[in-house]
């Protein structure tokens, strides 16, 4: 994107001009200035200082999180309807109102654990993110590919990434830590059956589903609120996913296939589309289920609560820039628009302050201001100052000496509610207790039946290679877990590991045939 002035050249220049970021144009951009054609350099070597202290700087911190990547732009057209009511009946929220009616969209997909020059064949859910830039301001639907979770309290959540992540000592990756932590954390065991399964692979970022994960709500013009899932269902391109034996294969061939199909995809114009979809629940307790509705380890049955057509999503524009939009945009579950409310799903609350605070740590204070960011209307704050301002977000005619609100002196006054509240009760001790309804094994074991028998068989095999290289200790809850959800499922498990003839960890043979293939060479 292009910055303010870019056609003032000076005297002797042309549009092609090589300058600083100072505007001095630069006539020797090969040679340092030095004491002598052999060196040493001086202090005063401006034009390099600003060059290579920019380049030290051109990666803002990696995210912890999904910081492997791939985005695209595009636009989102609201139905008017949800299933065949008109969508108002549940939500005020405006881009949703009309039939036909787009807003732009920035989509970011990614792999959740491992780095950003991570192959894109891992094992790993993938992030679903999409930022509406509706009338509104933005909304961020910030989500993943599978549409449960590992762990259903925020406390757990640096917990659950530092077991998934690499030894902190050798820094190597591997199982051992993953499963220790989900061997204590029982709740996870639907999303481990999901992730070793060929779901925990997909093909690519195209033929995936998505899924806000959390429960959110809807509130209506009378400020009555449902509560809310939602859901990304692939239109023309369908699901595929792989097995791990396809997945290594692909990866010796190509570590960035699903970055590099999704851009070539648009490229030529295939458009990827997905469909959004809502399970709509009252916005109660509901005991007559076994679970609880705002447990976002559990799915909500579609027989129960079918999924219903909101609208469509169509990716049809690269990025210009990758580090620019791909790698700079910012999303956060608290991101949300009138007529979107939350629930208060204990993970979704903790996510809401996370995210948005991670950002102003990666990208700094003012990331808003960025135009991958910043809303596609006006923006009139009180907010001043911080790292990297690139303006100051003042309304036409705005007194600038009133930085501050309430005044009487031509400042910026609050907005006129379009409807009316959504005012939930609450009438409860403040405690430290997991939920009641914890049902941790039932969904799973629904899962692995679901699944055909070549799944049940791959998911089986992956857990069977994985949990190997654990301790007996670990592989034994493990069993525990699954013959709770499965007594089939159980069994397979341990009946695979007793016999396990996999040779060992097959890292520790790349290690060792890397020794033994490598080919000698003298040194020059």
């Amino acid at each position: 994107m292009e910055g303010p002035n870019r056609e003032a050249a000076g005297e002797m220049e042309t549009g092609q001009t090589l300058t600083d970021r100072q505007g001095h144009p630069i006539h020797d951009n090969q040679n340092v200035r030095t004491v002598g054609d052999r060196g040493p350099t001086t202090l005063e070597n401006y034009h390099f200082l600003e060059k290579i202290t920019h380049f030290d700087r051109e990666r803002i911190p990696e995210r912890v999180v999904h910081a492997r990547g791939a985005g695209a732009h595009g636009y989102f057209e609201a139905y008017g309807t949800v299933g065949d009511e008109p969508v108002s009946t549940y939500t005020r929220a405006k881009l949703f109102q009309e039939q036909g009616k787009r807003t732009p969209v920035f989509v970011r997909f990614s792999t959740v654990v491992h780095g950003s020059g991570s192959p894109e064949t891992l094992r790993d859910p993938r992030g679903f993110a999409v930022k509406f830039y509706t009338e509104e301001g933005n909304w961020d639907l910030v989500g993943n590919n599978l549409k449960i979770f590992f762990i259903r309290d925020p406390l757990k959540f640096p917990d659950m990434v530092h077991a998934f992540k690499p030894d902190p000592v050798s820094n190597v990756p591997g199982p051992v830590g993953m499963f220790d932590f989900v061997s204590r954390s029982p709740e996870a065991t639907h999303m481990i059956t999901f992730l070793f399964s060929p779901w925990g692979i997909p093909a690519n970022y195209r033929q995936m589903q998505g899924s806000g994960v959390n429960t959110y709500k809807w509130v209506n013009a009378e400020g009555n609120a449902v509560l809310i899932k939602y859901h990304w269902e692939p239109l023309k391109q369908g699901i595929r996913n792989l097995t791990q034996k396809e997945a290594s294969e692909i990866q010796g061939m190509n570590d960035s296939h699903a970055t590099q199909d999704l851009y070539e995809a648009i490229e030529r114009g295939d458009y990827p589309e997905w469909e959004l979809c809502v399970q709509i629940m009252s916005d109660d307790e509901h005991p007559e289920l076994e679970f609880d509705p705002l447990d976002p380890t559990k799915l909500w049955p579609p027989e129960q609560f079918p999924f219903l057509k909101v609208g469509k999503m169509v990716l049809d524009r690269n990025p210009e820039n990758y580090y620019n939009e791909v790698e700079q945009v910012a999303f956060g579950t608290g991101v949300l628009v009138d007529g979107l409310d939350f629930s208060d799903d204990k993970l979704l609350q903790g996510r809401t302050f996370s995210y948005s605070d991670t950002q102003r740590y990666r990208v700094g204070s003012n990331y808003l201001q960025l135009p991958i960011n910043a809303p596609k209307k006006r923006v009139a704050t009180n907010q001043r100052g911080g790292q990297m301002q690139y303006y100051v977000d003042q309304a036409p005619g705005q007194n600038p000496h009133v930085d501050y609100e309430p005044s009487m002196m031509d400042g910026l006054k609050e907005a006129v509610q379009s409807g009316k509240p959504h005012e939930p009760h609450y009438n409860e001790r403040l405690v430290r207790k997991p939920i009641e309804r914890s049902l941790n094994f039932k969904q799973a074991g629904d899962t692995y039946r679901a699944f055909e028998e070549w799944e049940r068989e791959e998911l089986v095999s992956n857990l069977v290679g994985a949990l190997s290289l654990c301790s007996s200790e670990i592989q034994e809850q493990m069993v525990k877990h699954f013959t709770e959800a499965d007594q089939d499922y159980g069994r397979r498990v341990a009946e695979g590991l007793q016999h396990h003839t996999g040779g060992g960890d097959m890292r520790e043979q790349a290690v060792e045939e890397a020794k033994r293939e490598g080919k000698e060479a003298d040194p020059y």
